[in-house]
């Protein structure tokens, strides 16, 4: 019985802590711990990361209202976790592979939003939005390889104890 609340509380603490952290670096545009936490849920605790996301999901639409940027949250997040959980079993495990993948991943990020505008406007509307977004993209990119390459293993042990003292 212990093992399925504590996975429960574990999942539901891990969303608020995307959301807080994601509104403490608010201050700074598209460059946000989202992405590092996210990968690192997926490797330390598997499926519970997609429970987190699903907390971080109905988080923000709540705080910023339930727009098309959260239907774009809403595959791509996911996604990361099973990008996350596809590379891992190819065996990354050192922190400049992770780094790389954030990084793409957050200069991807434009191109990845910009899917929900296929059916409103059209492969236009949707290269537009990827091109006048690189920019934003490229600081993305930076700073999810940065905080990625800083943080990726004290973050790692920290929760791999997390993990093994609390039976998820």
């Amino acid at each position: 019985m212990r093992r399925p609340l504590f996975t429960l509380c574990l999942t539901a603490m891990m969303g608020v802590l995307l959301t807080v952290s994601k509104e403490v670096m608010a201050f700074l545009p598209n460059f946000e711990p989202v992405t590092l936490l996210v990968m690192l849920f997926t490797l330390v605790f598997g499926g519970a990361a997609l429970g987190a996301v699903g907390v971080f999901l109905a988080l923000e639409g709540l705080l910023y209202g339930f727009g098309l940027w959260w239907v774009m949250y809403l595959y791509i997040w996911p996604l990361l976790a099973l990008l996350t959980l596809l590379l891992r079993r190819f065996g990354w495990d050192r922190a400049w592979q992770w780094a790389l993948a954030a990084g793409v991943f957050g200069l991807g990020f434009g191109a990845l939003c910009s899917l929900a505008y296929l059916p409103i406007g059209g492969p236009k509307m949707m290269l537009t939005w990827t091109l006048a977004g690189l920019p934003f993209d490229a600081i993305h990119a930076g700073g999810n390889f940065l905080l990625m390459l800083v943080l990726y293993r004290p973050l790692r042990r920290v929760l791999e104890r997390l993990r093994r003292t609390g039976g998820a």
